[in-house]
């Protein structure tokens, strides 16, 4: 059984940082491409960042220069750190595993950045 369990998330004032984990299980986790997405309140879910399994990076230009995504293949983790946060950076984020047509997505975790 695929599973992919976030964890990080929380209350942060904004200029903080907070760093994203997602634990993955089930899955032949280094040969996959892993992606970080999130969905504010009211919106549609929206891109953030990936790495594919050769450790390449990609950003969308919202958090380009303030996030890092990063992976760990012997521990089946991926991170995501964030820092200078904004406000409008609050959302739920999930991590994702792509391969071919395999796709899962974990259950999310809340990032809150408020004065």
């Amino acid at each position: 059984q695929v599973q992919l369990v976030e964890s990080g998330g929380g209350l942060v004032q904004p200029g903080g940082s907070l760093r994203l984990s997602c634990a993955a299980s089930g899955i032949r986790f280094s040969i996959y491409n892993m992606k970080w997405y999130r969905q504010g309140p009211g919106k549609q879910r929206d891109w953030v960042a990936t790495i594919t399994s050769g450790g390449n990076t990609v950003y969308g230009d919202s958090v380009k220069g303030r996030f890092t995504i990063s992976r760990d293949n012997a521990k089946s983790a991926l991170y995501l750190q964030m820092s200078n946060l904004k406000p409008e950076d609050t959302a739920v984020y999930y991590c994702n595993a792509q391969l071919g047509s395999s796709l899962y997505w974990g259950q999310g975790t809340q990032v809150t950045a408020t004065s």
